[in-house]
């Protein structure tokens, strides 16, 4: 598995191709999970060959998005399919790596550990201090695809996806839950504010 050939050939296309107006499913967040995945793997003892899947599907995880958000997981597992296997993937292994990335669809379903440590990395923002600056940039993205108008719809949605949230890997429990359930309860004071004001 060439995985560092691939990294390079994926993060220049997402770098010249993806939509300029996607302010949240940009590179950025693409290095960011593979950092959280990484993270997480460690700690949760991941090594080897099933170390390099994760990391090539957190690469490959939100590629989709060169052709719309729409179905993007399923996008994302077709263009690991056309680059992989030219880079020494098996047929397996690149099973093994859509598996991971449809376990990022929301709601997120995952089958197995790996698909659990991708699932909780692509959404690791939720639990540390930076939630409210990368948040801001998912609602530009929302808001400009229309899909919300103003901060309060935004508040509300970010209220029911944080209640219906749950991260899967005890790594994840343990550093990110509780940061969680803090920035929820502040979502929720300042929705109260602004609906008795």
């Amino acid at each position: 598995m060439q995985y560092e050939q691939a990294k390079e050939i994926i993060l220049k296309k997402l770098e010249n191709e993806l939509p300029q107006h996607l302010s949240y499913h940009s590179v950025a967040h693409v290095k960011d999970v593979c950092n959280a995945a990484n993270e997480i793997a460690v700690n949760e003892g991941i090594t080897g060959e099933d170390h390099t899947l994760l990391m090539t599907a957190a690469l490959f995880h939100d590629s989709g998005f060169l052709f719309g958000a729409a179905e993007h997981e399923r996008k994302s597992c077709e263009i690991a399919k056309q680059y992989l296997p030219e880079l020494g993937y098996t047929d397996g292994q690149i099973e093994k790596i859509c598996g991971m990335i449809m376990a990022t669809k929301i709601p997120q379903t995952p089958h197995n550990h790996l698909e659990e440590i991708l699932a909780d990395a692509d959404l690791d923002y939720l639990g540390r201090d930076d939630f409210f600056t990368i948040g801001e940039r998912l609602y530009e993205e929302l808001a400009m695809f229309g899909i919300i108008n103003n901060k309060d719809d935004w508040n509300r949605l970010q209220v029911r996806f944080l209640e219906n949230h749950h991260f899967f890997t005890q790594t994840a429990i343990q550093s990110r839950k509780a940061k969680k359930e803090e920035h929820l309860a502040l979502i929720k004071s300042q929705l109260e504010k602004n609906e008795s004001a």
